[in-house]
This record gives structure tokens, C-alpha cells and sequence, in this order.
């Protein structure tokens, strides 16, 4: 079959690969559909590693994706051939203290897709995945829509930090396609008002389409007291969804005493820092997030109740042949990208 790996920073082939082999009776080979361009997978295109995790190449990245059910092992109960799916990248032991303490997304043993160290990932014609991570999408849901659920968990996820998000008003700090996803599904929960920013005003302006009431670039205005202007109590909880270190310290500044600090996006550097006083006078809680845990169901439900409804954050669509266009447009923000989508 064939499959895009990266060769060298900022490298990729399309080169011919083996075909994935079902090796046990819950396996799904899926024919993958459309695959979603990620922050991380961009992370590993441009600089070869997020942290500990070093590429080797060449090596296939890619999590975000939908695709057609192939065939099913025979101990598969909950999806057959020619059902649509959404696809969760993690694959937990489902053995190990975090798994039975219900924290599959920190499994000590988990692999995940186009993560170096644990698998290879979907920017292939066909996958092989467990049956627990191929979640069936309806007649209703594009396979374009059902690629996006793994972004919108993460989102709905980062939303559920917050215990009292009815009434809420709110930061998100970042309006890549996981700060939009926290905007609507923080909105979804019952926020009251949503403050955006982004240094991209293209991404503003979706922002705006995804629900946000008052958006703000800080490359061009104060964006702390434009919204202390709005909000002399200042906000209940921020996200931050850039990795930048000035979004955290003017998270800080914006969060009324007592507030939540939710970071979801991945910092460029190794280290970021906190002014403590300003952390500790007003007691802030800072919360990390690690990707999803139990809610890619809960995403899909969303979508398909209609309350919520992520088309319009896929910005940019290319063909398999040039997923190094789409990486290369993503990783340089170039032309209001967003989301940009392959077919594969």
C-alpha cells in the first residue's frame, strides 16, 4: 500500500509500504478516508520531536482520522464491514493502575498513533485498530466531520475542567482547531461569553462563526484590559490552546481570584513559567490536559444531536499526493489556515 512518512525535518515521501496485518480476533482493518492535519503531527514535521519523543526516520505520522470499516476479526461485536467510523488514536493496555483507575489516556503502556516510540501513524491507505477505538458515525456525519471527533473530545475534555461552566465566562487563548473545539463545547455546556484571542486574525474571525462574543488579537491591542474592560470581575476559567508563554501570563492576569487556568495547547520550548505571586494571591488552579479520556462517544453525540457542528473549521482540503503541501501551509499559518484536510 501506500503511505506519506517523514524523511528529515520538514521532509516527506510517499513511498510503498507493507500492508497492515489483523493479528488478533478484535482488530479492524480500516481503509482510511480522511485524515486531519494536527499542531503535534506539525510539531514532528518541523523540528523532528515534542519533548523526549525523537523521530527516527522515516516514520508515518497522522492521528486525526475517519475511514471505512475493511474487514473485522471475528471477536468484533461493535463494527463490520462498510460501517463509517470515527477513530480514537489511543490505544491504553486497559491492564495497567491508570487504566483501572479509568485514566486510559495516561496508561503507562500507551500507544499512540504517529507518536514516535509507540506507532506508526494513519497517513496510510489502510490501518489496522483495535475495535474499542472505531466509534460508528450515522448517515448524517461526513467522514470529513467524523475525522474531526478527535479534536472535538479533545475540546469537550478540556471543557469538563471546569465544574461550573453554565453561566460561565470564559478565555480561550488560541483558536487552532482545538481552541475552537473547547469554544464550542464550552458553549455547548452553557457558557455565557466567550472571549478569543488569537495573533492570527483569520482565525479570529472563525472564531467569531464558532461562537466566540468578543475576540482580540494581542499582536495589535491589550488584550487583557479589553477584556477587563468588559468584565470588571474578570473570567471564571481560561484555556490556553497555543502553547505560548505571554497567552499563559495574560491568562493569569484576565482569571478572577479563584479562577481555572485549563492549558491544552503543547509549548513550543521545554519550560514555561508563572509569575507565583500573581498565581498565589488569587489562588488559581492550573490544570493540564492530556489529550481525551472517555470522550470521543460524547463528541460524536454532540455532532450528531446537532449541537454542535465543526464544518466550518476545515479551511484548506488536499489530495494524498500532497500532504506535504498541507503540512508545510499548516506549519507556516499561511493563508488563514485552520484545519487542513487530506483524502487519502
Amino acid at each position: 500500500m501506500k503511505a506519506v512518512v517523514l524523511t528529515g525535518i520538514r521532509q516527506m515521501a510517499l513511498v510503498d509500504v507493507s500492508d497492515p496485518k489483523m493479528e488478533k480476533d478484535t482488530d479492524v482493518l480500516l481503509k482510511v478516508v480522511n485524515v486531519g492535519v494536527c499542531g503535534s503531527d506539525v510539531h514532528y514535521y518541523v523540528s523532528g520531536r515534542i519533548g523526549s519523543q525523537v523521530v527516527r526516520y522515516p516514520y508515518r505520522v497522522g492521528h486525526e482520522f475517519s475511514g471505512i470499516v475493511e474487514e473485522a476479526g471475528r471477536g468484533v461485536k461493535h463494527v463490520k464491514r462498510g460501517d463509517s467510523v470515527a477513530v480514537d488514536p489511543a490505544m491504553p493496555c486497559g491492564t495497567c493502575d491508570q487504566c483501572k483507575a479509568d485514566r486510559r489516556h495516561t496508561c503507562r503502556n500507551l500507544r499512540f498513533l504517529g507518536c514516535p516510540g509507540q506507532a506508526e501513524g494513519c497517513l496510510s491507505e489502510y490501518i489496522v485498530m483495535p475495535e474499542e477505538c472505531c466509534f460508528p458515525v450515522s448517515g448524517n456525519m461526513t467522514l470529513e466531520q467524523a475525522a474531526l471527533m478527535e479534536p472535538l473530545s479533545i475540546g469537550l475534555y478540556s471543557a469538563r475542567f471546569v465544574e461550573q461552566m453554565k453561566g460561565a465566562r470564559v478565555g480561550v487563548f488560541g483558536c487552532g482547531p482545538i481552541g475552537l473545539s473547547v469554544i464550542v463545547s464550552a458553549l455547548a455546556g452553557g457558557a455565557n461569553r466567550i472571549y478569543a484571542t488569537d495573533k492570527i486574525d483569520a482565525r479570529l474571525t472563525v472564531a467569531g462563526v464558532a461562537g466566540a462574543g468578543w475576540t482580540g488579537n494581542p499582536d495589535k491591542i491589550d488584550v487583557v484590559a479589553g477584556i477587563a474592560a468588559r468584565e470588571p470581575l474578570l473570567l471564571d476559567a481560561v484555556f490556553e490552546c497555543c502553547g505560548d508563554q505571554s497567552a499563559l501570563d495574560q491568562a493569569v492576569q484576565v482569571l478572577k481570584p479563584g479562577g481555572k487556568l485549563v492549558i491544552a495547547g503543547i509549548p513550543v520550548q521545554d519550560r514555561v513559567s508563572f509569575v507565583m505571586e500573581n498565581l498565589r494571591r488569587k489562588e488559581i488552579c492550573v490544570c493540564n490536559v492530556r489529550r481525551q479520556n472517555n470522550c470521543m462517544q460524547p463528541a460524536i453525540d454532540l455532532h450528531e444531536n446537532g449541537r454542535v457542528n465543526l464544518s466550518f473549521m476545515v479551511t484548506h482540503r488536499f489530495q494524498f499526493k500532497q500532504a506535504k503541501e498541507a503540512f508545510d501551509l499548516v506549519a507556516d499559518y499561511r493563508d488563514g489556515v485552520v484545519k487542513a484536510m487530506i483524502t487519502v
